[in-house]
C-alpha cells in the first residue's frame, strides 16, 4: 500500500461538508482527529491556520493538502474532506478546492513527512486519479481510491 494510504482511515474522511470557508474546513479537519487519534481538536486547527499563514497549501485542480507539525502526533495521520461547495483555498491557479487531504506528523518528522506530501501531490497530479476519487460517494470508496493507487515507491 502506498504511504498515503497507508495514513488514512475511512473513519477519517467527510464528505460534502457544509463548509464555506477555508478555517471551517481546518477546524473540521480537527473535529476528525480528535476523537479518533485522541488529538486536542482546537491546537490541530490552530496549527492547521498558522501553516496556511505562511502560504496556502492549494495546490490547483480543486486540491489543497493542509500539513501540521504536532508534537502529540507518534505517527503520520490523515484526513479527507470534501466541502459540499468548492471553497476558495488561495490555490496558485486561482479555483476553489473541493478536495481536501489533511495530513499530520509529528513535531521531528522531516524526510518522511517530505516523502507524503511528495506523494500525495503526485496523487492529486494524476487526472485519473482526481476523476475517480470526485466520482466517489462513500467514505469506503475514498478511500479505496486511496489505498488502490500506485505507489511511488516500493
Amino acid at each position: 500500500m502506498n504511504r498515503v494510504g497507508a495514513v488514512l482511515a475511512a473513519e477519517r474522511i467527510r464528505l460534502d461538508l457544509p463548509a464555506v470557508t477555508k478555517n471551517q474546513i481546518l477546524d473540521e479537519a480537527g473535529r476528525l482527529f480528535a476523537p479518533i487519534d485522541k488529538l486536542d481538536a482546537p491546537r490541530i486547527t490552530a496549527s492547521l491556520i498558522a501553516r496556511e499563514r505562511v502560504g496556502s497549501t492549494g495546490l490547483g485542480h480543486g486540491v489543497a493538502i493542509p500539513h501540521a507539525r504536532l508534537g502529540e502526533v507518534r505517527q503520520a495521520v490523515a484526513a479527507f474532506i470534501r466541502p459540499s461547495l468548492a471553497t476558495a483555498f488561495d490555490a496558485p491557479d486561482g479555483k476553489p478546492v473541493s478536495d481536501v487531504l489533511v495530513i499530520l506528523v509529528p513535531e521531528q518528522a522531516s524526510e518522511d513527512h517530505l516523502q507524503l506530501l511528495a506523494e500525495a501531490a503526485a496523487m492529486f497530479s494524476d487526472r485519473r486519479f482526481r476523476d475517480q476519487l470526485r466520482n466517489q460517494d462513500t467514505a469506503a470508496g475514498v478511500y479505496r481510491t486511496f489505498a488502490d493507487w500506485p505507489a511511488s515507491t516500493p
